[in-house]
């Protein structure tokens, strides 16, 4: 999808060093459609594909049967323990590595929760991993939840060891996305940038494309926990998504600049309204209406856990891969 955007409903730049999380996964879906008692009128709302300004995957080759060794880059943080518990358990790959500047020397499943130690210790040797696993031949993947500044060095040093990766970094530039792309092809290594590794915010932002063609009228309303960086990259790219495609939205007060109207996004009327109390599960709600309805699309996070099952698919996918490619939905 068009854009840049991370999830930054539970921000993978906040890190609780040397600490476990044993909190409980929860991500909701929801898609509310309510008519009112007026008579619906019917509609005419004009058909037509969305735009999607990523490359698709391509260059596919066969993947490796053995194990896949997989290297978490930012494992202190709240979401590089909680891969770090997800990539142990699954099925058909292994932790290799925990790279980090902080809780050096200790057990990384042991600063993820876990009930036994891994016997990985956290290092801060990105290149004296790799090495290792490009000594025993493995399938390797490179996690980063570094930060922007890193990220092109990461891969390229992943790469030079013949190993993909995944990035999940918050406001990573497109720039930086563009000079990684280049490189991906020319090294013909796999890489997925994922603006979210939320399945639920993916298909969020499916169905708001789909249902924008037939109303007139979108708001975006989201809460969070903390006001750092609103609006969030999940109601940009929403909005990046649903514009440009031929729709004006809201055109009754488009131009008011009242800020009880909120912001707009891009140029096509799109508005966001945010609100921020501690304690609020970090919710994205998608609002269209249409002569005599109302439709509602809301995913609901409250643990960082819930970005576990989109990291595991992207993981098995990206081996596959002989590009860049920007999202997830690409492997859905």
């Amino acid at each position: 999808m068009g854009g840049r955007s991370c999830l930054n409903l539970l921000p993978c730049s906040t890190s609780t060093p040397c600490r476990a999380s044993a909190a409980a996964s929860s991500c909701r879906y929801f898609v509310h459609h309510h008519r009112t008692r007026a008579r619906v009128q019917a509609s005419t709302g004009r058909r037509g594909a969305a735009k999607v300004s990523c490359s698709a995957a391509s260059g596919q080759a066969p993947p490796s049967q053995s194990t896949i060794k997989v290297v978490i880059v930012g494992a202190t943080k709240e979401i590089g323990r909680a891969a770090i518990a997800a990539v142990s358990m699954a099925r058909g790959m292994e932790l290799a590595g925990a790279i980090d500047t902080q809780c050096i020397g200790q057990d990384a499943g042991e600063i993820s929760g876990m009930e036994e130690p891994l016997e990985i210790p956290v290092l801060n040797d990105l290149t004296m991993v790799l090495g290792s696993i490009a000594q025993s031949r493995g399938t390797g993947v490179v996690v980063d939840f570094s930060e922007p500044s890193l990220v092109y060095d990461n891969v390229k040093q992943a790469a030079a060891f013949g190993l993909s990766s995944i990035v999940y970094v918050p406001k990573i530039e497109m720039d930086i996305v563009t000079e990684l792309s280049a490189f991906c092809d020319k090294a013909s290594m796999g890489c997925l940038v994922a603006p979210t590794l939320s399945i639920g915010s993916v298909l969020l932002q499916q169905a708001a494309i789909q249902a924008s063609f037939h109303y007139n009228n979108v708001e975006i309303v989201e809460s969070r926990p903390n006001p750092s960086d609103l609006p969030s990259q999940d109601a940009i790219q929403i909005a990046n998504n649903i514009s440009d495609l031929g729709q004006i939205y809201n055109r009754e007060d488009m131009d008011s600049d009242n800020p009880s109207r909120g912001q707009v996004l891009g140029e096509d009327g799109v508005r966001v309204h945010t609100m921020v109390l501690p304690g609020l599960a970090s919710s994205t709600s998608v609002i269209l209406s249409g002569p005599g309805e109302i439709y509602t699309l809301k995913h609901d996070v409250t643990n960082v856990r819930c970005l576990m099952p989109g990291l595991i698919l992207a993981i098995r996918k990206v081996i596959r891969l002989k590009n860049l490619i920007y999202g997830l939905e690409k492997f859905l």
